[in-house]
């Protein structure tokens, strides 16, 4: 058998396999008598298989007639539904099912994995009927339905149309750039609202806190920051999860390093370590002072837009400043490149050190003071942000949770070298 020929049977067993997949799903809802659905499991596995056919024979007009077909029938059984007897709620589920079943088909003779792939969400959007209902309805809030929506406008509508180079009037990051990280912010709110739905307030915002710093640290600061202002009863729980975002960033440094240069990741750990310990010990402890349950929902939705925009317009001021003293002073030692590049973004930095160690250009004490310089300088601004974003309250406790991990670091760095 040539190749060509095993593409082509494996696709149609994949279009076949996706059909009987969703007819199956379809049977089981079909219903029995006079009342039931006019589609079950096997018009789906002859429409899936039907349009696999089609593209197998190579010919378009044959396809589009296929579809045309499909979609007679489908007006046909959606008639004879408005015609039954009694109450009346027709849906269009099965037929749009079977209208999509057929386009699966075509698209697995084209590419079976994908094609495979699609069957599987249809399959499973279908199945999961009564959860999606529950959730559109009961579970979810209007805010945050309004929220949800004006997240997926900004990340698809509003985004794609920033400019994606530095403008000359600004002479600074991209809008392109700025958005990213309005989105970014915007997402761990929606994340930390999640997991606070999920676990509750002691362990959902301090989950979320951990896994968002390994994104942004600063971003993630932000977030909680803004949570905590907007819920004074959650405030405890959003420092946790602040102060974790900081455990998770000493974790990311010791990943780049160990990816750049692992013969700087031994004398890196003992130094990475303690700061770890530190910042751990301080996110369960304002974890455990947390209320177990979550607090009681607020009337608007997860998102703080306000916040967002604010801190993303002064991580936007500080890499202008960074530029401008780089283009005043230059770059006058590796400490001074790494504090200066870190204190908009630690990892750049730390990437950029574990490289020179790892061609041989810096060696291992000078690249370890240069680690610690570029977490303590952007030590520096997640404290900023951290009072910005979060009140007095929250910044002090954050910003000294900040100064005892980067001390213990520095300590450690003197007891080991």
């Amino acid at each position: 058998m040539s190749e060509g020929t095993e593409s082509l049977v494996l696709g149609l067993a994949v279009a076949l396999g996706g059909a009987l997949l969703i007819g199956l799903e379809r049977e089981r809802r079909k219903g029995r008598g006079h009342d039931r659905e006019a589609a079950g499991i096997r018009s789906f596995a002859l429409a899936g298989f039907g349009g696999g056919l089609a593209q197998a024979l190579g010919q378009p007009l044959l396809v589009a007639l296929g579809a045309a077909a499909v979609i007679a029938l489908v007006v046909v059984a959606y008639r004879r539904s408005l015609a039954r007897p009694g109450p009346v709620d027709p849906g269009l589920t099965t037929e749009l099912a079977l209208v999509v079943t057929y386009l699966v088909g075509v698209l697995s003779v084209q590419a079976p994995a994908l094609g495979g792939g699609a069957a599987a969400v249809v399959a499973l959007l279908l199945a999961a009927r009564e959860r999606l209902h529950r959730f559109a309805t009961t579970l979810l809030s209007e805010g945050e339905l309004h929220d949800a929506l004006l997240l997926a406008a900004f990340a698809l509508v509003a985004l794609p149309l920033l400019p994606p180079e530095p403008l000359p009037a600004l002479g600074g990051p991209a809008p392109r750039a700025l958005g990213l990280l309005v989105l970014l912010i915007l997402a761990l709110q929606a994340a930390g609202h999640v997991a606070l739905r999920l676990f509750g307030a002691r362990a959902g915002l301090a989950l979320s806190g951990f896994f968002a710093g390994f994104v942004s640290s600063t971003a993630t600061i932000a977030s909680m920051g803004a949570r905590a202002r907007a819920e004074p009863a959650s405030a405890a729980a959003c420092e946790a999860g602040a102060m974790l975002s900081t455990a998770a960033t000493w974790l990311q440094a010791l990943v780049l390093l160990g990816a750049v240069s692992p013969a700087l990741v031994p004398p890196l750990l003992p130094v990475a370590g303690a700061g770890l310990a530190v910042a751990l010990a301080g996110g369960l402890w304002r974890a455990k002072g947390a209320a177990a349950g979550a607090p009681a929902a607020r009337s608007g939705g997860p998102l703080r837009v306000r916040e967002a925009v604010i801190v993303a317009l002064l991580l936007g001021a500080v890499t202008l400043g960074v530029g401008w003293a780089q283009r005043r002073f230059g770059a006058d030692g590796v400490l001074v490149s790494a504090a200066l590049g870190a204190v908009a973004d630690a990892h750049a930095s730390i990437a950029a050190v574990g490289t020179l160690h790892g061609q041989g250009a810096l060696a291992a004490p000078a690249a370890l003071l240069a680690v610690l310089t570029a977490v303590a300088a952007n030590s520096l601004t997640r404290a900023v942000t951290a009072f910005v974003a979060g009140g007095l309250a929250y910044g002090l406790r954050v910003g000294t949770l900040l100064l005892l991990s980067g001390a213990a670091a520095w300590g450690a760095l003197q007891a080991f070298s």
